[in-house]
């Protein structure tokens, strides 16, 4: 296994690095004011402007290796972008490389038909419009995608869409246009794996509703947001299907295998200058006659969140590299392992350097607390770790004993 970077990687690397601390850093706190001031669930002009000089300086799209207006990068090569655009809440945006345009610019690059693509593929990848996906519901436990009840029922030349659904991230943006929805088309089918489908279904058709933005640990995330949505007899054309009937789950295994490492490589960034923040404040401040940093306890914690960091940094490489090498259907184990590991981590090491700030850790002066919020949210966005854990031992199983659980 080969982890070196590119040196196309590494010269991309230098000019994201230079260019989030020239106009990226010295602004973060005026987006968090401006999100804070006025209507909440309204474009950052900041971030629109760095958006432009973001384009400009050739950093778009970095994500996508399958399409001309991509970057072209492995998902190796992407890595530690990833990682370190997830220093920042609103730094992927900047790019076009936040979730979960990321997810649904790549399904609609892979089975997209020419259509789909030219009406909206292309204002997702210029950055004019934003998008969402509808797939967890509230009434089953949709951490088994087989649970999931809404309805896309063929009705002609179009197909009726009926369902309640939550957590649907991005709906609360006014630029969100589009939406991917999952639900059955085929309930009967004696397939379970085949009574689902994935349909785009526009934001203003009639009867998709939001009812409510959802809260995580009392931040609403705005302007993305996440919301509870209904979808009541909506009628969309039979074109709008994606792939085909009852592919759903192909889609998702296509589309959830590159989400699922991205939300990793922006954890081990966001835990990294966790730790950053945790060594500034200790080294600052003084308790009983010494400098916080030099008691004990903490000297044990850094070097554990350091090696926590650097382990969940190369279980990432690893399944990124497998993924370029053997696909992400082979990749499933190192994909769920990671999965697991790296908001666990993130969540530890964050935890740390809320109890090195004191009561500081815990408002919103330091950042730290928001970031718990993102971390912790992320051990159920996805799939929740129980089902990963289970998927995990269940292969090292059948590696062992050849046989299923």
């Amino acid at each position: 296994m080969d982890f070196a970077y590119s040196p196309r990687c590494k010269d991309i690397l230098a000019r994201l690095r230079a260019f989030m601390d020239a106009h990226y850093y010295p602004r973060e706190a005026d987006m968090f004011a401006e999100v804070a001031s006025g209507d909440r669930w309204q474009p950052l002009a900041i971030i629109e402007e760095l958006k432009d000089k973001a384009k400009a300086a050739g950093l778009w799209n970095l994500f996508l290796p399958e399409s001309d207006q991509g970057a072209g990068l492995t998902n190796l090569d992407y890595a530690p972008l990833a990682e370190e655009m997830g220093r920042s809440f609103f730094a992927s945006e900047v790019f076009n490389c936040s979730a979960p345009d990321t997810g649904n610019m790549e399904v609609l690059t892979r089975y997209g038909t020419p259509a789909q693509q030219e009406r909206w593929l292309k204002p997702l990848l210029a950055g004019e419009i934003r998008s969402a996906f509808a797939m967890t519901e509230p009434d089953v436990a949709s951490s088994d995608a087989r649970n999931i009840q809404s309805s896309i029922l063929r009705d002609g030349d179009h197909y009726v869409i009926n369902g309640r659904k939550w957590w649907t991230s991005g709906a609360g943006d006014p630029r969100c246009k589009i939406l991917i929805f999952m639900g059955k088309s085929s309930p009967d089918h004696s397939d379970p794996y085949r009574q689902q489908s994935m349909i785009l279904v526009p934001m203003d058709a009639p009867g998709v509703e939001v009812k409510r933005m959802l809260p995580v640990f009392g931040y609403d995330d705005a302007p993305h947001g996440h919301a509870e949505m209904t979808f009541t007899n909506v009628r969309v054309p039979a074109d709008h299907m994606l792939l085909g009937e009852g592919r759903g789950f192909e889609i998702a295994q296509g589309r959830l295998g590159p989400g699922r490492i991205h939300h990793c490589m922006r954890l081990i960034g966001l835990a990294e200058r966790a730790l950053e923040k945790m060594c500034t404040r200790l080294a600052a401040r003084e308790a009983f006659g010494k400098p916080v940093l030099r008691q004990s306890i903490w000297s044990e914690r850094i070097a554990d969140a350091r090696i926590r960091i650097d382990s969940a940094r190369l279980l990432t490489l690893k399944a990124a590299w497998m993924m370029d090498e053997v696909g992400n259907k082979l990749a499933k184990k190192e994909i769920a392992m990671i999965k697991v590991a790296a908001p666990n981590m993130a969540c530890e090491v964050i935890d740390w350097a809320i109890q090195a700030h004191g009561g500081g850790g815990v408002s919103d002066d330091f950042g730290l607390a928001y970031a718990y919020a993102q971390a912790r949210t992320l051990r159920l966005a996805d799939g929740p770790d129980e089902v990963h854990r289970n998927q995990i031992a269940k292969l090292e199983a059948v590696q062992h004993t050849g046989a299923n659980r």
